[in-house]
C-alpha cells in the first residue's frame, strides 16, 4: 500500500471553517453587555470601582491650606455640658476666628430655632460678618428652615444626593426649593466668597451658557446618563464628586482649641473655615467609599462639606481637575474596542501560556489607563464593563471555542479517516472485486482467481497497518511532514510504477508506454491535495487496466505550463462495457477526480472515442485568487452538506 493510502493529520485550518465563526459569539457578547450596561446592570459596579480608584489614588494630594475644619468633638460637648452648642458659645467662636481674619466662615449646624443662652448676641454678631454663612435643609421631608435673621445671600443649604446604594458620589451645588426659588448650597457660597477676592465671582459659563462659571472656569454638570450612571435623578445643578484623597486633606482643630488661643493664627488667615459637629453621638455622617476615613465608609458632613468647597476652589486656582465623562458614543466605543480586542487575541495568539501571560498584561494595561486617566486629567472612562467584555472574549469564550474547536477536529479527523480509509479499499481490493465481479459470469477458474483473492487479502492488511501507524503517531511530531518533503512528480512516478504491476487484464496487451514526469508546480498545495492527485493518476491508469479492451500504447504526462500543471493518462484500446458493480466503482472514481479539480480549482474530463480513453486533469498555477477560489469551494462544499 502506497504513502497516499495512508490518513494524515491535516495541520491547516479544517475545510468548511468561516473565517468569521469565532466573532459570532463575541459579537452576541458585546452585544448583550452594552444592552445589560444600558439598562444600568453595571451601575453599582461602576460606582464601587469609581470609589475604589479614587480610594487608591497616588501620589495622595497635599492638605489644602486653604481650608481650616473646626470640630466640635465628644470632648467639647463634655466640656460645654449641653447639646445642642448654645448660640452664645458659636457667637465666641466667630468672634475668636474673626481676630484672625478668615476669608469665610461656614456654620454646619442648623440654626432654625433659638438655642439659649447668648442668643442676642449670636444675631448681632453675624449682622457685622457677611462672609459668615448658615445653613438650611431644602430637600427634606419636611425641609429645615435657615436661621430668619440671616439673609439669602449668607445661607447655602447641605443636601447631598445619595446613589441607590446609600452612597454620596454627587455634590449639589444649586436647586430650587419648595417655593421655587433657586438657592446655592454651603460649599457653592463658600467658593464663592473665597474667589470674589480673587476677582472671580460666580458667572454663567461661555462654552455653556447654561454653566456654572469662575472665571474661565466651567463647572461640568452631569445628567441622568453619565457615564456609568443609568436614569439618575440629577435635577438641580449636580457635579461629580472629586474629593482629595489622603488621611489627612485638611487642617483640623477643636472647638476648645480655638476658644483657648492655642491653634497656630497662620491656618485661620485668609482661610475658608468650616465650623461642624464631629462628635460620634451626634451621627452628623455620610456614606462615602471615595475617602480614606477613621471610620471606613463613613464621613463627617462637615469633612465632606470642605471636600466640594475645595474642589470648586482647587479646580478654578489649581487647575485641578474636575471629574469629566466621555460623551456616550465614545464610551461605547471605547467599550466596543476592548470587545474587539479579546476577539482579535483568540485568532492570533495559539500559545495558551503566552494568551494567558497577553491577557494579564493586557487587561492590567486597561486598568492602568482608566486609572492614569482618572489621576491625572480627572477622566471617568467606563472600566467595569470594558474589563468585562474584554475578559469574557479573551477568557471564558476561548474556552468554548476551544472545545468547540477541538470536537470539530475529532469529528473531522474521523470524517478523513473514513474517507482515506474507502479510498484506499476503492483503488485496492474493490478494484480486483470488480475484476472478479466482472469475469464472475464465465468459466472463473480457481487458478485465476485464487491469486485475486490473495491480492485481496494483502491489499485489506496494508490498510489496516496503514491506520494502525498513523493512530499510532498521531499529532506528536513537530517536524515537516514526510510526504511534503518529497517532490510530488516522484511520488506519482512511484504510484504509476505500483500500479502498472498489478494482474489487471488491461496491462497484458500493452506494448510500448511514452511515459513523462516533469516537475509540477505545487506551490499552496496541501498535504491532501498532495492524495488526491496520486489518488486519480492511480484511479486512472486501474481504468486502463479494467476496462481498456486490447490496449497496445499508454501514455502518461505529468507536467507544469506556464499557467497549469497537468495529469494526463491515454490509451489505445476499446472501451469495455461495465456491468453494474464496475460501473458503480467507476462513478465513485469521477466522483474523485471532480471534486479534486473543483477545490484546484481547474478542470476533470475522461474522453472515450474509437482510437482510446483520454483522462486528465488540469488545474492553474497559485496564484492570490487560487486562496479565494479555494475558500469560496469549502464555503459552498459546506451550504451544500446543509
Amino acid at each position: 500500500m502506497d504513502r497516499f493510502n495512508k490518513p494524515q493529520h491535516n495541520r491547516s485550518q479544517p475545510p468548511g471553517r468561516l473565517p468569521w465563526r469565532p466573532m459570532v459569539p463575541s459579537l452576541v457578547v458585546l452585544s448583550l453587555l452594552v444592552g445589560a450596561r444600558l439598562l444600568g446592570l453595571f451601575q453599582g459596579l461602576e460606582w464601587k470601582m469609581l470609589d475604589t480608584l479614587l480610594r487608591w489614588r497616588w501620589p495622595t494630594d497635599r492638605p489644602d491650606q486653604r481650608v481650616l475644619i473646626v470640630g466640635i468633638t465628644e470632648a467639647d460637648i463634655q466640656r460645654l455640658g449641653t447639646y445642642p452648642v448654645p448660640d452664645g458659645v458659636l457667637a465666641d467662636l466667630v468672634q475668636a476666628l474673626e481676630v484672625y481674619n478668615p476669608r469665610a466662615v461656614g456654620i454646619d449646624i442648623y440654626r432654625d430655632m433659638v438655642v439659649d443662652p447668648g442668643h442676642q448676641e449670636w444675631v448681632d454678631t453675624l449682622a457685622t460678618l457677611p462672609h459668615v454663612i448658615g445653613i438650611d435643609n431644602i430637600l427634606s421631608n419636611p425641609p429645615i428652615a435657615a436661621p430668619a435673621y440671616l439673609p439669602d445671600d449668607q445661607v447655602g443649604f447641605v443636601d447631598f444626593p445619595a446613589d441607590d446604594d446609600g452612597f454620596v458620589r454627587r455634590a449639589l451645588l444649586g436647586s430650587p426649593n419648595a417655593a421655587g426659588d433657586f438657592r446655592y448650597s454651603l460649599a457653592l457660597r463658600l467658593a464663592e466668597t473665597y474667589l470674589q477676592q480673587e476677582g472671580m465671582p460666580l458667572t454663567n459659563g461661555v462654552r455653556d451658557p447654561q454653566a456654572m462659571a469662575f472665571g474661565t472656569t466651567e463647572l461640568a454638570q452631569i445628567n441622568p446618563h453619565t457615564s456609568g450612571y443609568v436614569g439618575a435623578d440629577t435635577g438641580g445643578y449636580q457635579v461629580l464628586l472629586n474629593p482629595r484623597s489622603g488621611l489627612a486633606p485638611f487642617r483640623r482643630v477643636s472647638l476648645g482649641e480655638i476658644l483657648d488661643g492655642t491653634v497656630n493664627p497662620d491656618w485661620i488667615k485668609d482661610a475658608i473655615v468650616l465650623v461642624g459637629i464631629t462628635a460620634p453621638s451626634a451621627r452628623d455622617v455620610l456614606n462615602t467609599a471615595a475617602v480614606r476615613s477613621e471610620d471606613p465608609g463613613l464621613l463627617y458632613g462637615v469633612e465632606m462639606h470642605a471636600h466640594v468647597t475645595s474642589q470648586l476652589v482647587s479646580a478654578v486656582l489649581d487647575d485641578r481637575p474636575m471629574l469629566r465623562t466621555w460623551p456616550d458614543g465614545v464610551e461605547y466605543l471605547w467599550i466596543a474596542l476592548w470587545g474587539g480586542v479579546g476577539m482579535v487575541l483568540i485568532r492570533r495568539i495559539q500559545s495558551p501560556s503566552r494568551y494567558l501571560l497577553v491577557i494579564g498584561v493586557i487587561g492590567l494595561g486597561l486598568v492602568g489607563a482608566s486609572y492614569g486617566a482618572l489621576v491625572l486629567g480627572g477622566w471617568w472612562i467606563p472600566l467595569v464593563p470594558a474589563l468585562v467584555v474584554f475578559s469574557v472574549n479573551g477568557l471564558v469564550l476561548p474556552g468554548f471555542y476551544l472545545y468547540d474547536q477541538a470536537l470539530r477536529s475529532r469529528i473531522e479527523e474521523r470524517q478523513r479517516v473514513i474517507e482515506h480509509t474507502y479510498n484506499a479499499i476503492h483503488n485496492g481490493p474493490l478494484q480486483t472485486l470488480a475484476l472478479l465481479l466482472r469475469d464472475s459470469g464465465e468459466t472463473l477458474s480457481w487458478s485465476v482467481a485464487l491469486p485475486k483473492l490473495k491480492q485481496m487479502d494483502q491489499d485489506l492488511r496494508d490498510i489496516y497497518e496503514g491506520l494502525l501507524e498513523s493512530a499510532q503517531q498521531g499529532d506528536n511530531s513537530s517536524h515537516p511532514t514526510p510526504d511534503l518533503e518529497v517532490p510530488l512528480h516522484e511520488k506519482l512516478y512511484e504510484i504509476y510504477t505500483a500500479t502498472l504491476q498489478r494482474d489487471f487484464p488491461g496491462f497484458a496487451s500493452l506494448g510500448p508506454k511514452i511515459v513523462s514526469f516533469e516537475p509540477l508546480n505545487t506551490t499552496g498545495l496541501s498535504l491532501d491535495d498532495h492524495q488526491a492527485l496520486g489518488r486519480f493518476l492511480e484511479e486512472a491508469l486501474c481504468n486502463v487496466g479494467k476496462h481498456a479492451v486490447n490496449a497496445t500504447r499508454l501514455t502518461v504526462t505529468c507536467l507544469a505550463t506556464d499557467h497549469e500543471n497537468l495529469i494526463q493518462v491515454k490509451d489505445n484500446g476499446q472501451e469495455f462495457t461495465e456491468s453494474l458493480p464496475s460501473a458503480a466503482l467507476g462513478r465513485r472514481g469521477t466522483q474523485q477526480a471532480e471534486q479534486i479539480a473543483h477545490r484546484l480549482g481547474g478542470t476533470f474530463q475522461r474522453l472515450s472515442t474509437a482510437s482510446g480513453t483520454c483522462c486528465e486533469l488540469r488545474w492553474p498555477i497559485h496564484s492570490p485568487g487560487r486562496r479565494w477560489f479555494g475558500w469560496f469551494f469549502r464555503v459552498s462544499t459546506l451550504v451544500g452538506k446543509r
